[in-house]
Order: structure tokens, then sequence, then C-alpha cells
């Protein structure tokens, strides 16, 4: 463990962790909490953003990174793409607080990505979310990315909403995209995972207690072993192959093994990373943090491996990293 994760983990252990011991959850305070305190990286050089929160932008609503020059329609088929989702707790954050892991990971692997803002609870509950990523997909395949070379990807809630999506896709009948990347994700809202009461307190982000609140807000009156809400109650079979990365001392660390379990025992391509001691969603750390920029090259080189393209052109003409 690297001094700057100690560092980090003493700061959400003073600054985050007391937020979510609290009894009642507000998204109006998180939200607000969450802007100020948001760190946004620069645009890397060789790459632009494209910002797209117009009403006319759903279901492609939320910011593009893109490689330059490859924004054309003729270029879409020969890169990968990937489709982010960012945590948050399906009630606050947004594309804008996550874009130090949604560039570090697009330009590791050299993919056009676009980072889906898909609508928040309470004023919009599950199903909204899904339904937003969704559409997301279909409109990005309709546009012509090929499902080959689509990659879904998220952290936290968006971890799980990402493989909520693979799972809706396949039940529906949609082609699916090339694989998921999944960074500490929420797969069970039911909170049933052993690791919330055995990690509670070595945690330095959340309390084991918070997790089942936060579902509440999400669900409403849904039910919380309902796939699409939370996949790790879902049939795995057919599903791409899964990259999953969470750290050993998180609540939400079972949440990932189990889904790890359940998916391999269903024939399903998984690669699980359990970090030491890292804090839940160690990847928005990058560029402070070693295990950070680490964790995303390991990421980076799974959606390589899953996405052949038609050439390298695009992958070698983008070097810059956050």
């Amino acid at each position: 463990m690297s001094w700057q994760s100690a560092l980090a983990c003493w700061f959400l252990r003073r600054q985050f962790l007391p937020h979510t011991r609290r009894l009642e959850i507000s998204a109006e305070h998180a939200r607000a909490l969450t802007a100020r305190r948001a760190w946004s990286p620069r645009v890397p050089r060789g790459w632009q953003l494209r910002e797209q929160y117009g009403e006319r932008d759903w279901p492609l609503r939320g910011e593009w990174l893109d490689p330059e020059g490859t924004v054309s329609a003729a270029h879409i088929p020969a890169i990968p793409t990937i489709l982010y989702m960012h945590g948050g707790g399906y009630y606050f954050c947004s594309p804008s607080t996550h874009r130090a892991v949604s560039f570090g990971l697009a330009t590791r692997a050299s993919a056009r990505l676009f980072s889906l803002d898909y609508r928040l609870a309470p004023e919009h509950r599950f199903p909204a979310a899904l339904d937003d990523a969704l559409a997301a997909y279909r409109r990005l395949i309709a546009a012509g990315a090929l499902p080959q070379t689509v990659v879904l990807a998220g952290d936290s809630a968006g971890g799980g909403l990402a493989l909520a999506t693979l799972v809706a896709l396949r039940d529906a009948g949609d082609p699916l995209p090339a694989g998921a990347v999944l960074f500490s994700p929420w797969t069970d809202l039911a909170a049933t995972g052993a690791s919330l009461s055995t990690n509670d307190g070595a945690d330095p982000m959340f309390s084991g207690p918070s997790i089942a609140r936060a579902a509440k807000l999400y669900l409403g009156e849904a039910s919380a072993t309902h796939p699409h809400a939370s996949p790790l109650y879902a049939d795995m079979r057919d599903l791409p192959p899964l990259f999953i990365q969470v750290g050993s001392t998180e609540v939400l660390l079972d949440d990932a093994r189990r889904v790890a379990a359940r998916a391999t025992q269903a024939g399903v391509a998984v690669e699980l990373q359990v970090w030491p001691k890292m804090p839940h969603g160690w990847q928005l750390w990058t560029p402070f943090l070693p295990e950070a920029r680490r964790a995303l090259d390991d990421a980076a080189a799974f959606v390589r491996r899953v996405t052949p393209v038609r050439g390298d052109t695009q992958r070698s003409s983008a070097t810059s990293m956050v």
C-alpha cells in the first residue's frame, strides 16, 4: 500500500465515512458535497471532449472523449467504444465527477468513450437508470458501432448498472458487447454480503448499514433481488467476459466475489482482482495513486484484448494518459 493510498484512506475516514453513517440519506446534500469537492482533470493531449446535455441528446446524454480525428462515421467501426456508467449510489455524481477514471481508461485503451448521464434517484427510481443505459447502448449500435468493439464499464453503482445492462440485453435478445469492466461493483441491493459486516470499520469510505439505506432510495417499491436491479441474482449464462476489481477491505467485497463466482459457474470468462487495502473505487484517484494507475492499466489491457479492431492506427495514435 503506497503512502498516497494511505493518505487517501485517512482523508476518506475523516471526510466521507461520517456522512455514510447517518441514518438519513439526503441526495441533495450528497450532490452539493460532491460538486464542491470534485476535481476534474484536463482533457488529455490528442483527445477532444464533447458534452451533450441537451434534451435532444437523449439517450446519448452525457459526454464523449474521442481521439482527435475519429469523430466521423467512417471511423466508428474501426475503434473500440467504451460506454461508461458513473458511480454514486444511483442518486448523485455525474460524468464530470468521474472524468479521472473515464479519461484514464479511455486513453490507456485507445478507445473512444461515452460517459452516460443516466437519470438519478429519488426523482427517477429503478428501472430509470437501466432504461437509459439500454437506450444508450442501442443508439451506439444504431449509429454504427459494432457490438464486438463495445465494452461496458462502470464503478460502484455504475458497475452494477453495467452488469445489469448486460443481463437485460441478453434477456431481450440484443447483440451483446465484447465485455464489461466493473470497478468495485454494487451488485446486491438486498445487502446480504458477509463483507458488509466483516469489513465494517475496515472500509474507509462506507459503513456496512449504509448500503441497504442507499438501496431503498433507488429501489422504491421494487424488489431488491430483481435481477435487473441486483445482477447478483441474475442468470449469468452467455454473458461476455467480465473484468472485476475490488479492494480487500471494502464492504462491497462480497458483491464482487459472489458475482465472479456465479458467472464463472455459468461458464463466463471472469478476471477478478482483489487489491489489498484499497478504498472503494480507488481508480477515481488517478493520477494521484500509483495503485489507481496500475489498476487502469490492467483494465485497459482487458479492453484491448476483447475488442479486436481493423488495424491499429487509432490505438497507436492515442498515447497521452491521464
